[in-house]
């Protein structure tokens, strides 16, 4: 999302230079899932006191980033974000941005549902397996049979 070109390539993105962030579209009905649980989400399943980081993944491309479309989602962030730092759940503090909602860029189809597809390979195996898995545990209540 954001930065230029329009429509940038995967090796664009990963030069750093182009001002893009990887993220997650998350299409949600809040009569069914709030705000609030996805931004609880959000925090529990990545570090987001590591500044352009996440693992071994370095770079503008990977910084924590909640991306907003409404004043009261950018609200609900800055009120989340300021209770995690009170409770002092990390050692260090958030670093997470929030910025509104730019053009949304479609990642190319071998980059499309990439952990089904690719769940063999060592960087699914070590970093995403470990995420979903802690996903599954601590939200098993919140998910949808099916």
């Amino acid at each position: 999302m954001g930065g230029q070109p329009d429509n940038p390539t995967y090796e664009q993105v990963c030069s750093g230079g182009t001002g893009h962030v990887e993220v997650v579209r998350v299409t949600f009905d809040p009569q069914q899932t709030s705000f609030h649980d996805l931004l609880e989400v959000f925090f529990a399943i990545h570090d987001p006191t590591t500044l352009n980081r996440q693992g071994n993944d370095i770079g503008t491309q990977y910084r924590s980033v909640i991306f907003y479309n409404s004043e009261e989602q950018r609200s609900e962030a800055e009120k989340t974000i300021a209770e995690l730092n009170a409770s002092r759940q990390w050692q260090n503090p958030i670093v997470t941005t929030i910025e509104q909602a730019a053009k949304f860029f479609v990642a190319e189809g071998y980059h499309q549902n990439y952990y089904l597809n690719n769940s063999s390979q060592p960087y699914c195996r070590f970093v995403v397996a470990p995420k979903v898995e802690k996903f599954q545990k601590k939200f098993a209540e919140k998910q949808k049979a099916g």
